[in-house]
């Protein structure tokens, strides 16, 4: 068994400094009155010694939840381990109250999954989980003393039939509250704080990845004097075993944009997930038709971190007609038109006169009397 630490989300694995964040998982949820239906709720990213809380309407309880050993927290952002099928591992959590009053918390473990915003999640409790969260044993609750921190162990089991390659689950803290919602009735709201545990099942790991649904699209600008902009939209599915870390590249007009942007969060995919993106590349000319392209390199995390899987491309071309442009030729056209026209109106209507004082002159030569001898 190996279990090793890994940054959190909105960090790249490469490139950046070893010194990261620690992570807390805050969810919270409602239901109808007297039930407890976890929705889903809200990442929270905290730096070290930073807590995650909920507040509740009498007062705030505010606890942190984070990977241990059994001496207490480790410094782990969350539980990377490495299993074979049917093999046990044990781990443990550092549950800290920093409220100054006794809590009992629920602890809880469900399946885990990236959102379409890219940051992890569990299922909420209304949900079952058909994974990694069922391979999570860990008591129903634990009672922590104001200021004061509990080390609670949890168990892997992997089962024997284990597919290979990557599964997610979380494992949470939770409390739970009543507050009078706006009909008057009690509503019960469950507020989680937890970290992803993530299993590696031993076996062939087959990363790979598809691109699906590819779109493009062109915003003319009006000033026939400046470019508009094109957005690319797709699909990436990660059709192999092993969670990768989606990038890439679009292509367009002669510019070139990265996703995601370094202001961005890292996005990560679990096996059999998929994730809508959109790309925007700005100052691209209406050439009529503008190729585009997609490039998507997948890169395996984990045991191999950083190698790369056979990268995905796509045609994105697209029409791009401009508008604008042909206004302004046909305008130009037009005035050109129109003073020619006139130029040559005037000449046929001078042409017209002469010969009409010509003809003039001949009537009078021909009425004129004849000279005198």
């Amino acid at each position: 068994m190996r279990t090793v630490g890994r940054a959190p989300v909105g960090t790249r694995p490469a490139a950046r400094s070893p010194e990261r964040p620690t992570m807390a998982l805050t969810f919270t949820s409602r239901a109808a009155q007297g039930l407890l239906a976890a929705g889903v709720a809200l990442l929270a990213v905290a730096a070290p010694g930073v807590p995650a809380a909920a507040q509740t309407d009498a007062d705030t309880v505010t606890w942190s939840v984070r990977p241990a050993d059994e001496s207490g927290e480790d410094g782990r952002a969350w539980v990377e381990q490495e299993l074979d099928p049917g093999a046990t591992a044990v781990e443990h959590m550092a549950v800290r109250n920093l409220s100054d009053q006794e809590v009992t918390f629920r602890l809880s473990a469900a399946d885990g999954y990236f959102g379409d915003n890219g940051r992890f999640g569990m299922l909420p409790s209304d949900q079952e989980s058909v994974d990694a969260g069922l391979w999570i044993e860990v008591q129903g609750t634990v009672t922590v003393g104001p200021d004061e921190t509990a080390i609670v162990p949890f168990t892997t089991t992997v089962p024997q039939n284990a597919t290979p390659g990557d599964h997610a689950a979380g494992i949470a803290a939770s409390v739970v509250s009543e507050q009078v919602a706006e009909d008057g009735t009690t509503v019960g709201v469950e507020s989680r704080v937890g970290f992803r545990v993530m299993t590696r099942v031993t076996g062939e790991l087959a990363p790979a990845a598809s691109v699906e649904a590819v779109a493009s699209s062109y915003d003319l600008s009006w000033n026939p004097l400046s470019p508009g902009t094109a957005q690319v939209t797709f699909e990436v599915v990660n059709t192999g075993n092993a969670r990768l870390m989606i990038t890439g590249a679009v292509a367009a007009g002669g510019h070139e944009v990265a996703f995601p942007g370094e202001d961005e969060i890292d996005q990560e995919l679990l096996p059999g997930e998929r994730r809508k993106f959109t790309v925007t590349v700005d100052d691209v000319w209406p050439w009529f038709y503008v190729p585009a392209s997609l490039e998507v390199t997948p890169a395996v995390i984990g045991e191999g971190e950083g190698a790369p899987v056979d990268p995905v491309a796509a045609a994105a071309g697209f029409w791009a007609v401009p508008w604008p442009h042909l206004i302004v030729l046909a305008g130009v056209a037009l005035m050109i038109g129109s003073s020619l026209w006139g130029r040559r109106r005037s000449k046929a209507r001078l042409r017209g006169l002469l010969e009409e004082a010509r003809e003039a002159g001949r009537r009078e030569a021909a009425e004129a009397p004849p000279a005198g001898p």
